[in-house]
């Protein structure tokens, strides 16, 4: 083989090698992408927006959010699996992501912890346990104690199946012996307009969702989740000091890209990211929403995948967690 014709197929393989490097390092260079896997309106939606926003002015490209629901957020997780790993369509969603695949009975049609990157964990907070005036409680102890006495009457809106919630009330359930059913409903929104009107008995959603009904006295606040109070509803007690520690789950949101992301497209959102929850203006608007912002990455962010994981594969088991 003469040398003439090797230098071309030399130069053609440098080019091929250089370019994505190339690409990445103009990043962005277009619009991005921010895909939301549930309905506009939503909580999910909510920090989506919010942390869309902020990423644009950050990034110095437009950033469009687009919602994809479907599957307990499936569909749109499907779709930023399959796109190009080149940093221009990502994903913000909760922790329904990694936890469908152990309560699903058709497991998704993507791996999450092999198809996607986490970049970054974006913000978490506690969830407060409601139920609407007709029920007539006061507490926990209240709720449980009539729950078990006519479970008939009783019973759990969810908001979206293998959301954090949903594993609170199925861990509550458990915890406290109660055996009331629980009934799915295709997002937050009608879930509580079926608690306010007294349909069902008792839900654990996020605050951002679920406060702004008990300050209206829609509904009533019986407990939060996490290790303290929150500041915005001090007056309502920890399940830990209503008698159940164990029922700690907390709602998170998280910022994903395809599998294979180059890294300087990594470390370019990474750092976005941990700049923009860093900002007065960000932690003040996610306070407001009784969430904390994190902008926890790399290895930490992988390290927090695998507790939740763990975490939520312990109830499923113990709650025989299965979907119908």
């Amino acid at each position: 083989m003469s040398l003439p014709r090797i230098l071309p197929r030399v130069s053609l393989s440098l080019l091929l090698a250089v370019c994505p490097l190339v690409q990445a390092a103009s990043y962005p260079s277009k619009p991005v992408r921010l895909v939301v896997p549930f309905v506009a309106g939503g909580a999910v939606d909510a920090v989506a927006r919010t942390v869309a926003a902020r990423l644009e002015a950050d990034l110095g490209q437009k950033v469009v959010v687009e919602n994809r629901a479907g599957a307990s957020g499936n569909i749109g997780a499907d779709l930023v699996a399959r796109a190009p790993a080149d940093g221009y369509t990502l994903l913000l969603t909760a922790s329904t992501l990694v936890i469908n695949p152990l309560i699903m009975k058709e497991r998704p049609p993507f791996d999450p912890v092999k198809d996607l990157a986490p970049l970054a964990l974006v913000a978490s907070g506690p969830l407060l346990f409601v139920t609407p005036p007709a029920t007539q409680v006061a507490t926990v102890q209240d709720f449980v104690a009539r729950a078990k006495a006519e479970p008939e009457k009783f019973n759990f809106a969810v908001g979206g199946f293998g959301a954090a919630g949903h594993l609170a009330v199925e861990s509550f359930k458990y915890r406290a012996g109660l055996k009331v059913p629980t009934i799915l409903y295709k997002g937050t929104a009608p879930a509580l307009v079926d608690l306010m009107g007294g349909q069902v008995s008792g839900m654990m959603d996020p605050l951002l969702s679920s406060l702004p009904p008990v300050k209206a006295g829609k509904l009533k606040a019986l407990a939060v989740t996490g290790q303290r109070r929150s500041p915005l509803a001090p007056d309502v007690p920890t399940f830990a000091e209503a008698g159940y520690p164990e029922v700690d789950f907390f709602t998170w949101y998280g910022f994903w890209g395809p599998a294979n992301l180059p890294a300087p497209v990594v470390e370019k959102l990474e750092a976005a990211v941990k700049r923009i929850v860093a900002e007065p203006e960000t932690r003040a608007w996610f306070a407001r929403q009784g969430l904390e912002p994190a902008g926890v990455t790399g290895a930490r962010f992988r390290a927090f995948i695998d507790q939740e994981i763990a975490k939520a594969r312990e109830i499923v088991q113990l709650a025989n967690i299965v979907e119908q």
